[in-house]
């Protein structure tokens, strides 16, 4: 049997079946009662969690990143999948049909509330949003603007006992010219408004700056504020607390990075079980690996939470490295969120994201079902084109592993000079391997740019005339996000190309890897590219 069709029926069993994917790189579960952290190897950046019945849902920041909001599924805390988005395409439309790196969906917040599910997120530039969903796997609401204006991030809501409803928030700086404070408004209870009665309750300029990323918990009688401070790679978590909704509140370092190399142990999720255990889930900012999902076990003392493990009983909780599993009351199979892709499904597979919006008009790219390929058309470059910035229709995914293999096999058909399908590894400098028609000629290429944000252009790094536009492309990368290209014509016997490149985060992501098309000029009939496979190997 051909080795694709194999790949293709055995993806048919598990899903018949109920078998979880699972990464051949990084997988938490350790199969003994134990998991290590991360959780999750991946950029699944400010994250939080929620819990209905024996499901958890988690979402996370997605920026400008498309389809945004992001939502995971899990049963035990440890196996996770990517299930769906609850943000197919990102208003303002006529905004995000471009590139808007570092803008878009900054820090949400998921909450159950009545049945339903809400997600309540932030754009920097024009407000807070909610959409809500009876269903988290199935389609969510249009976008509601609950705030419009400038500079209001990080929004979390909490209903209480009594029926009303509150919003705590924090300023960017960047807009704002406001930072480091938090605070608390009253919303009507369908969560669809804000009042105008907006309390600073919080203020950390002095002692906890760049306190933001708030999630607000009521337990025993004491409203709670769980909120970074410190900066994304060097902070530590807070906890506040107060009888009053609107303080004063008492303030407590809960979680720090001490002795554990664990950088930055912060903004994230308490989340409880079942059986009554408590758990906060964080992130760590790793650079180009992206801001990764890690899980400390939690505890209540004197009403006060407890992180992590207190090894020198000062009361700040330090993040563990290999822990006990949760007791979910039963054992459910390892899972982690999709990588391979071997485009033989009528949608897209789900890992994958654009950098700006995508529907039918802007014919991106068409998936193929039976066919078994995802068709990339060559999409003009834009006029202002200096680097792969600008450039919307890149789809991409996040590094799902500290080291990992890359390979791809796709199919080029060029019709004219300029066209060009490329295999990249972007962020704020990226790299890239590609086939490209010049002169009425293939070529494979190796192309590098640095300072991509800021206008660097592209340095062409090799070139060799390609006499088959089938093709394998691969990427090795190697601990300290060092990438290596190179390429086969028989799927057998790889050539490395170019020089070796260190990846690096993107505007507030982390490095991803993934496909370009591009042409130069616009003409009726432009070339297309075949993605046969996409796959994560050791």
């Amino acid at each position: 049997m051909h080795q694709k069709n194999l790949i293709t029926l055995l993806c048919f069993v598990c899903f018949s079946f109920g078998i979880k994917a699972q990464s051949k790189v990084w997988v938490s579960d350790n199969g003994d009662g134990t998991y290590t952290n991360p959780i999750i190897h991946a950029d699944y950046s400010d994250p939080d969690v929620v819990r209905v019945g024996d499901d958890f849902y988690m979402t996370s920041s997605s920026f400008n990143c498309v389809p945004g909001l992001p939502i995971l599924h899990s049963n035990d805390l440890v196996n996770w999948e990517l299930i769906n988005y609850a943000l197919p395409k990102q208003p303002p439309f006529d905004v995000f049909d471009k590139p808007q790196h570092g803008n878009g969906v900054w820090a949400p917040c998921i909450r159950y509330h009545q049945g339903e599910y809400y997600i309540y997120y932030p754009d920097p530039d024009f407000g807070i949003y909610m959409v809500k969903t009876k269903d988290p796997a199935g389609k969510w609401s249009d976008p509601v603007l609950v705030r419009g204006g400038k500079g209001f991030i990080d929004p979390t809501p909490l209903w209480d006992e009594d029926g009303k409803a509150y919003l705590a928030y924090a300023f960017a700086g960047s807009r704002a010219t406001v930072k480091s404070v938090l605070m608390v408004c009253e919303m009507t209870p369908d969560g669809t408004k804000l009042l105008d009665n907006d309390v600073l309750v919080f203020d950390g300029q002095k002692e906890h700056s760049t306190v933001e990323g708030p999630k607000f918990y009521k337990r025993n009688g004491y409203y709670y504020l769980f909120a970074p401070a410190g900066g994304v790679s060097t902070g530590w978590q807070l906890v506040l607390r107060s009888k009053n909704v609107f303080g004063p509140y008492e303030v407590k370092v809960t979680l720090e990075e001490g002795n554990s190399g664990i950088n930055g142990p912060h903004q994230g999720a308490w989340v409880d079980t079942p059986s009554g255990e408590d758990w906060f889930i964080h992130f760590q900012d790793k650079e180009a690996y992206g801001r990764i999902v890690h899980m400390q076990p939690m505890s209540w003392k004197n009403d006060w939470p407890v992180m992590g493990i207190d090894t020198d009983g000062d009361g700040i909780g330090e993040p563990v490295a290999t822990y006990n599993k949760p007791n979910v009351g039963k054992t459910y199979p390892i899972a982690t969120p999709l990588e391979n892709d071997e485009f033989n499904s009528p949608e897209l597979g789900i890992q994958w994201q654009w950098h700006a919006n995508n529907d039918v008009d802007a014919k991106y790219g068409f998936p193929s079902g039976n066919l078994g390929f995802y068709r990339l058309n060559c999409k003009t470059r834009p006029e202002d084109y200096v680097n792969l910035w600008t450039v919307p229709n890149l789809l991409l995914q996040k590094f799902p592993a500290e080291e990992f293999v890359a390979t791809t096999k796709l199919t080029f058909d060029h019709r004219f000079d300029g066209e060009e399908v490329g295999f990249v590894v972007m962020g704020e400098d990226y790299q890239y391997i590609s086939l490209k028609q010049i002169g009425e000629e293939l070529f494979a290429r190796v192309v590098v740019c640095k300072n991509a944000r800021t206008g660097g252009e592209e340095v062409e790094l090799y070139k060799e005339e390609c006499i088959s536009n089938s093709i394998y492309f691969r990427v090795e990368v190697q601990k300290g996000a060092i990438c290596r290209f190179s390429y086969s014509l028989n799927g057998k016997k790889y050539k490395q190309v170019g020089a070796d490149f260190t990846a690096v985060p993107g505007r507030w992501i982390g490095s991803k890897v993934g496909y370009f098309a591009l042409r130069d000029g616009v003409i009726n009939n432009s070339g297309t590219v075949d993605i046969d496979w996409f796959r994560i190997t050791k």
